[in-house]
């Protein structure tokens, strides 16, 4: 086995909450085995194919997109490009020969997963949501392994795969300590005031956005506070201009490329409830706000924010209540520090820091019994 070079192929991406964690896994894996070869599968036009090199990995694109649940022209190309992918991901797989298939979810991972399985190459799944999408129930029936974050995920795959590690995230965020004054040097935060941080993931949240943009006179009358409020890329025009982005207590961006110095700068996070924004939440304890998205399969956000709420370990605001609940509950947290404290407290305990090594000894593991098997 030592002898024997590790080929690793980590499928997953279209938004940061499938792409890092598959990059931390990555990078797990060749801590512990440098002498690894990994290659990324990824979509055309996704933030993968270039975050993935930037981070030192290689990476091939499928020309595949999600189908649109509404009335959309675009689902007239939808059986086209699937079976496009599902050809190309073939491909890849039996040119590149891998000794496991890591997929974390998004829509290369599907064809690439697929293929895998029907070669009878070992698959691992790590499912980050605490309800299970169509894609992975049906792949997990053939899957070595699923990685979960959840408790109860027996309902949506076989008990003996299951193997409870937590979500990988970056490993910048897993040491903030001496990191408040850098953080708020970089974003130009008074040290005097507190700081709310509303952050809509990578492409951005509308109905966030929406608040922010709504409620000018909150950020006029509230001038002991502070708020950097992320945007997203594709809002950047259109919010950057608002009155809100250009408020003194205000720091609006596209994007956020320092996540460690921001949570060690916030007092409370306003947040979707994505599996990798919950996951870092709950590593470095920031009392939260989480604005479950309606626009998800399932539903999952919301289940993902109640896992939390349930335990003591956030709170919730509906997204059809944000433009008038969501600052008040912060303001909330920031005059209770009792409140502040039990979030913080019961949110940290939740977290798993040690995410991506677990699942990257879980590929390891899966390598050497198929070495073991070709070997007998």
């Amino acid at each position: 086995m030592n002898d024997q070079r590790l080929k690793i192929l980590v499928t997953g991406g279209g938004t940061g909450g499938h792409v890092f964690p598959a990059i931390a896994i990555a990078d797990a894996i060749k801590k512990m085995r440098p002498d690894a070869e990994f290659l990324f599968v990824g979509a055309h036009g996704k933030m993968e194919m270039e975050r993935v090199p930037k981070a030192g990995y290689a990476i091939e694109g499928l020309n595949i997109a999600g189908f649109q649940r509404s009335m959309s022209l675009k689902n007239l190309s939808f059986p086209i490009k699937l079976l496009r992918s599902l050809w190309k991901a073939k491909s890849i797989v039996k040119k590149f020969q891998p000794d496991v298939v890591i997929g974390t979810g998004g829509y290369a991972s599907g064809p690439v997963m697929r293929a895998a399985q029907r070669f009878g190459i070992p698959t691992l799944i790590q499912e980050q949501n605490s309800y299970a999408g169509v894609t992975n129930k049906i792949l997990g029936k053939k899957a070595a392994r699923v990685c979960v974050a959840y408790d109860h995920m027996e309902q949506f795959f076989p008990q003996e795969k299951i193997v409870f590690t937590g979500n990988p995230v970056r490993s910048d965020i897993r040491h903030l300590e001496g990191k408040r004054e850098e953080g708020l040097n970089y974003y130009d935060l008074d040290p005097e005031k507190k700081t709310i941080v509303v952050i809509g993931g990578s492409l951005g949240a509308r109905t966030l956005n929406n608040a922010m943009r709504d409620n000018v006179e909150f950020f006029e009358k509230n001038g002991g506070i502070q708020v950097i409020w992320q945007c997203g890329k594709f809002y950047e025009y259109e919010y950057t201009a608002m009155e809100t982005a250009k408020l003194p207590n205000v720091r609006c961006f596209a994007f956020i490329d320092r996540m460690d110095l921001l949570y060690a700068v916030a007092d409370v996070v306003i947040s979707r409830a994505g599996a990798l924004s919950i996951s870092e939440l709950c590593l470095v304890g920031k009392p939260a706000i989480l604005v479950p998205s309606p626009n998800v399969a399932e539903d999952h956000q919301t289940k993902n924010a109640l896992a939390l709420v349930e335990k003591g370990a956030a709170r919730l605001v509906r997204d059809g209540d944000a433009g008038e609940k969501l600052l008040q509950d912060a303001m909330l947290i920031l005059e209770s520090e009792a409140l502040a404290f039990s979030l913080s407290e019961s949110i940290r305990q939740m977290g798993r820091p040690n995410a991506a090594d677990a699942i990257a000894r879980e590929s390891i593991k899966l390598t050497y019994k198929v070495l073991k098997h070709e070997n007998q």
